[in-house]
């Protein structure tokens, strides 16, 4: 039976006016006559009204439980648990056990019927931490990106050096792939066998047109390779391929090479802007890693078709397409080809830079650090330099100086950063001499004073205000008076005067016993009244003295027995005095008398 809506207004009607335990039985009334469930009854009318009554809310809606202070440390917690990766490991009720152990949170809610005390569950925690935006998967959003908008056509360039995941090129053998079944992690052994021989693509892209330059090299990421690439890419090479000149600023990423000393020398050479993305925000540079998306998804399967024997081959087929793609290709942004919106370029906005020798030389001369003379110039590669309109410069000042690549032979820039900290390269021609070689010089009739420098400024306005004068001449002629500075308001002892004297309390010491020599008459030398010295020599061992003995006994016609050493050890037990050797020789080849003596034929 169809159901019209008046029908359904009708029930609907009548179950929201029924008394309370009157619902169902009007539900199963209406039900019967329309030939249907409750249940169906009941969802027909939902669909008509929504609801027969708005539920009504609780009382502590809204009311966690939970401070904000647990709830922060909670979320603290599940942060600090979490992964390089981002995967989280500790849960939320393991977070909740770990801080109520450590009496951290209480997490408890009392029962106002009953006083009991209950836990709150991990189910409103996570409730709770939505609610307030402490969830770690909140947390973990990433931060808003704002977009960047170029210009004009070589106002910026992105560059990023990329490894080749999927070739690597032998000098012998061509190019080959690298199966995932061979070369990964596990398999170091294989990365290492092909290092040297493993394919890096370079890529610079124009943010305001697309257009971009690819180029393959050998080795690895290194400033020598970034800086041949980036030259090459800045080179004209013909009508096919316009993109070309020098840009304002290149965005790189924080590698070693893109902040080496190669890299930067050029770029300072060729005053270009050097702009570091932050670490781990590979997005910065969004356009060149698009880029390089496209040359692996366009060009670079095409490769397994082909027979590729050279890195000249590969780079001649990668610029081929990349002409080709430059000049066909739509730009879902401006809707023309790359090259189209490129050639949109302005005369004064196209900075052609010199051959790749000189471009390569410039790459390896660093900017130097020169001092600004009285006459505010400078000396640099054996010639003389104005820079009186170098924003802030003062005598005695050192500025960075670099070759201007777009110049004269001698051509010079300096640096100047602004309190932003953005860098303004000013370029500057040699001071030529005139006949009698006077070197930027003003002429006499025309002479006139040099601007105040900021230094000059600053110091004639402390000078006022400690002289207490409006004008310098007045500030001067206060100077000249001898007059106090600041009108003598300043007491230069006030403070200390004013200061509190510490008293410290005595330290218990103790006297020293200085024994003060008596001072008398130092006697005449006379020659009787010095005592003879007599050198003391230490004993001789039993050893030494057997040694001393034994020829001195033989000498008097005995022979030397076990006996003398037994004897000279009883009668010389701390040994034999030197003086004594002689004697005591001549006491050991006397033969002893009285006693028993051993005679021939063992008889006593």
């Amino acid at each position: 039976m169809a159901l019209s809506a008046s029908l359904i207004e009708q029930a609907a009607a009548d179950l929201l006016c029924a008394g309370h335990g009157q619902k169902r039985a009007i539900a199963e009334r209406y039900a019967a006559e329309w030939g249907c469930s409750v249940q169906t009854l009941y969802r027909q009318v939902s669909k008509l009204t929504c609801s027969l009554k708005p539920r009504k809310r609780r009382s502590d809606r809204g009311n966690s439980g939970w401070t904000l202070e647990e709830l922060e440390l909670i979320s603290a917690v599940l942060l600090e648990s979490r992964r390089g990766t981002g995967k989280r490991l500790a849960s939320i009720g393991e977070a909740i056990d770990m801080l109520r152990a450590n009496d951290m949170v209480r997490g408890e809610v009392i029962d106002g019927e009953t006083g009991e005390i209950r836990q709150l569950s991990e189910s409103s925690a996570a409730k709770a931490l939505r609610v307030n935006r402490l969830h770690p998967d909140q947390l973990s959003a990433p931060a808003p990106k704002v977009q960047l908008a170029s210009e004009h056509p070589n106002q910026v360039w992105q560059a990023d050096p990329s490894l080749c995941v999927l070739y690597y090129l032998k000098r012998q053998d061509g190019l080959h792939a690298m199966p995932a079944s061979e070369f990964y992690k596990n398999k170091p052994k294989n990365l290492a066998r092909v290092e040297n021989e493993r394919v890096w693509r370079y890529v610079f892209t124009d943010h305001t047109s697309g257009a971009f330059y690819v180029e393959y090299v050998l080795g690895a990421e290194s400033g020598e390779n970034l800086c041949r690439t980036f030259i090459n890419a800045m080179q004209y090479r013909g009508a096919a391929d316009p993109l070309c000149g020098a840009p304002m600023m290149v965005m790189v990423d924080p590698g070693s090479a893109n902040t080496g000393a190669m890299f930067k020398n050029l770029c300072a050479a060729l005053g270009i802007r050097i702009w570091i993305n932050q670490p781990g925000q590979p997005w910065a540079k969004g356009q060149v890693e698009k880029t390089n998306d496209l040359i692996e998804r366009k060009f670079e399967h095409r490769l397994r078709f082909d027979n590729v024997q050279s890195l000249e081959q590969l780079n001649d087929s990668a610029w081929r397409w990349m002409r080709n793609f430059n000049a066909t290709a739509q730009h879902t942004r401006h809707k023309s080809s790359r090259y189209q919106a490129w050639m949109t370029i302005k005369p004064d906005q196209l900075r052609l830079v010199p051959a790749v020798e000189d471009c390569m030389k410039l790459a390896t001369r660093a900017p130097e650090l020169r001092k600004v003379s009285p006459l505010l110039r400078i000396s640099f590669l054996g010639k003389s330099f104005d820079v009186s309109g170098v924003p802030g410069v003062i005598v005695g000042q050192k500025l960075t100086v670099a070759r201007n690549a777009f110049g004269s032979e001698f051509g010079a820039q300096a640096l100047f950063t602004d309190d932003a900290g953005r860098d303004t390269w000013y370029t500057m021609e040699p001071l030529e001499a005139d006949a009698y070689g006077f070197t930027g010089a003003v002429a006499v009739g025309t002479y006139r004073a040099q601007s105040d420098t900021p230094a000059d400024t600053n110091r004639k306005r402390v000078e006022r205000l400690a002289m207490d004068a409006q004008t310098d001449e007045q500030a001067k002629a206060q100077r000249k008076g001898k007059a106090m500075p600041f009108g003598g308001r300043i007491d230069p002892y006030k403070s200390v005067q004013q200061a509190p004297e510490i008293q410290h309390l005595p330290r218990r010491g103790h006297r020293v016993d200085v024994a003060v020599p008596d001072v008398v008459e130092a006697p005449r030398f006379n020659v009787d009244s010095i005592t003879p010295i007599r050198a003391e020599l230490p004993p001789l061992n039993h050893v030494e003295a057997a040694m001393r003995l034994k020829p001195l006994v033989e000498a008097a016609g005995s022979a030397w027995l076990p006996d003398h050493y037994a004897r000279t050890a009883q009668r010389w037990p701390e040994g034999l005095p030197v003086d004594q050797v002689e004697s005591w020789a001549q006491t050991l080849a006397t033969p002893e008398r009285g006693g028993l003596r051993l005679v021939e034929g063992g008889a006593a």
